[in-house]
């Protein structure tokens, strides 16, 4: 027997075997989700898009709490903006806008919210003596004090939306205000909370979820609108929510996924809610107290409960997030979600380097393995084949990294980490809280317009050349990645050392010398990486390998994947008795 005979005979083996499985998956989706066609239990599920990963201080290595977001719906508004701390004069008012996630603001407007008077909900809040100083790019991020955001999308009961224009804030300006004048977790919580019952939530957004940090305290806070016939006359809340509390020395992660379960509010230490959070859920049917069963905040308002096997990206997420950081726990992919633990405690610290390199994660080894077999194509290409979303993907617009450190001065001990497009071929620039100004290039970005202007662009013009010959070219962006990004991190202490010294004496001297070395940084990974793009052009072009320094090429270079070549020789033997057929 030939071995293009037993690679055929191989090969059908496995095509009863693919049949019956193709027969058993369309069992499973027309019956085994009618249980869920009760209109009642419908939901408003989001795509699979952010990641959020939470560490509190005692999980970490040096103490600090940290927070993650991947903003990633691939057509969202990249740019960022510092704000300046203001001061306020008695009896102004702070105007509250419907803020898009996915306009791109060119930096001639200024703030999101300047001279956007269409947007304008009607709605003025009484302004505070003094708003903090924060970074925002989507929503805001870390303030002067330290308070700190990470978010993810999660699904609601559908009944619950409230499309109209009536609720006058969104997600975005919750976080917004909360950076102006929290400096705590907790009053961030209470900020937002207050707010979006007073004046309604909704509009455009459903349930989120905000990982909200402080230099002491993670947790997580999720929110709901009403429903649509809620008017602030109604003499009722216009959101529902509910916080929850990570355990100082435990981690959690929210992957578009509601994760809160059975609350007790007669622990304020760990939990904070509106005050409708049974009611709401009593008068929309999602919860029956005469059933006596505990109230379950995600069993009512975001009743799904599926594994990483049977469904999709946002639970794979999930049960990866738990391998990755507790694999001693031996948690089974085939788990429910609502059987998996709101958090737990790290089988050993995570340090910044630690959660930075988990945001690149690619569930490579894992039942998810986005290159196993031919998945991957030739070169190994994790984003040819989209059978689970990741927590790495290549639709980031950018992903951050917050830490929050309560040995340093606020200005100090804020840090976010902020890498464009793609974790995988990016490069993490941090930004203190204290920091007067963030780049220019971070201002300007339009995802229909190239520009060499836009740091966006920068880390996109890499990753586009690193998708054609994946497996080689990647290579090329670690080794940048060592350059530029490791170093940094090794850095930091040192940096916080000279600011300290510098804030002793004269904190906006401590603040122009982190302003300078950030920005430093930044232009000079920007600029490294514009330079990477124009070496892999060249080093890759037309699939050669051109060697720049010897000025030599091969036409062919042995890195196909083995599998893949293999997989090829099969098929096109069997085309060829096809076509003799």
């Amino acid at each position: 027997m030939t071995e293009k005979e037993r690679n055929v005979i191989g090969f059908r083996r496995y095509l009863p075997v693919a049949g019956i499985l193709l027969l058993l998956l369309t069992v499973f989706f027309f019956f085994g989700r009618a249980e869920k066609s009760d209109p009642g239990l419908e939901l408003s599920r989001p795509s699979d898009n952010c990641t959020s990963i939470l560490v509190g201080r005692l999980a970490s290595v040096d103490g600090s709490t940290m927070t993650t977001h991947t903003c990633d719906c691939g057509l969202c508004d990249w740019t960022w903006r510092h704000v300046p701390g203001r001061r306020h004069r008695p009896g102004e008012t702070r105007k509250i806008y419907h803020i898009s996630q996915f306009k791109t603001w060119p930096p001639t407007e200024g703030l999101k919210w300047d001279l956007i008077k269409k947007d304008f909900t009607g709605v003025e809040i009484p302004e505070v003596p003094y708003t903090y100083a924060y970074h925002h790019g989507m929503f805001g991020y870390i303030n002067e004090k330290q308070v700190a955001i990470g978010e993810s999308t999660i699904g609601n009961v559908k009944k619950l939306d409230n499309p109209t224009p009536t609720p006058a804030f969104d997600i975005t300006m919750l976080t917004i205000i909360a950076m102006e004048r929290a400096s705590t977790a907790r009053e961030a919580i209470r900020i937002m909370g207050e707010l979006a019952e007073k004046y309604g939530y909704g509009f455009h957004d459903n349930g989120e979820m905000l990982a909200v940090a402080d230099p002491k305290e993670v947790w997580i806070f999720e929110i709901f609108p009403v429903g649509p016939l809620w008017t602030p006359d109604s003499g009722k809340p216009g959101a529902v929510w509910c916080a929850q509390r990570v355990p100082d020395d435990h981690v959690s992660v929210c992957p578009n996924e509601s994760r809160i379960g059975e609350i007790d509010l007669n622990n304020p230490d760990y939990f904070m809610a509106s005050p409708n959070v049974i009611s709401c859920a009593v008068e929309n049917g999602l919860y029956d107290p005469s059933s006596g069963k505990p109230f379950n905040w995600k069993k009512a308002y975001s009743p799904v409960n599926e594994s990483a096997l049977s469904s999709n990206g946002r639970y794979q997420r999930l049960w990866r997030f738990f391998d990755l950081v507790a694999p001693s726990l031996k948690l089974s992919p085939s788990t429910p979600n609502m059987e998996l633990p709101f958090s737990v405690k790290p089988d050993r610290k995570l340090s910044v380097a630690d959660v930075i390199n988990m945001t690149r994660d690619r569930s490579y080894g894992t039942p998810f393995d986005p290159v196993k077999g031919i998945r991957g194509g030739p070169f190994k290409n994790p984003n040819y084949y989209r059978q689970a979303r990741t927590i790495c993907d290549s639709r980031a617009e950018y992903t951050t990294v917050t830490q929050c450190r309560d040995w340093l001065p606020d200005p100090i001990g804020g840090i976010v980490w902020i890498a464009f497009g793609s974790q995988d071929t990016s490069c993490y620039m941090p930004f203190y809280a204290g920091v007067s100004e963030l780049p220019k290039s971070f201002s300007v970005g339009d995802h229909w317009v190239f520009s060499r202007d836009s740091a966006r662009w920068a880390f996109d013009y890499v990753d586009f050349h690193v998708q054609v010959i994946y497996s080689e070219a990647i290579k090329d962006v670690q080794l940048a990645i060592e350059k530029y990004e490791r170093p940094v991190i090794e850095q930091i202490p040192e940096i916080d050392r000279r600011a300290v010294e510098l804030y002793k004496k004269n904190p906006n001297e401590a603040i122009k010398f982190l302003t300078a070395f950030c920005l430093n940084n930044a232009q000079n990974v920007i600029k490294a990486w514009w330079e990477l793009g124009d070496q892999l052009l060249v080093k890759y072009n037309h699939l050669y390998l051109y060697n720049v320094e010897k000025r030599t090429f091969q036409r062919r270079f042995p890195v196909y994947s083995d599998i893949w070549q293999k997989a090829v020789k099969v098929f096109d033997i069997l085309f060829e008795q096809d076509e003799k057929k």
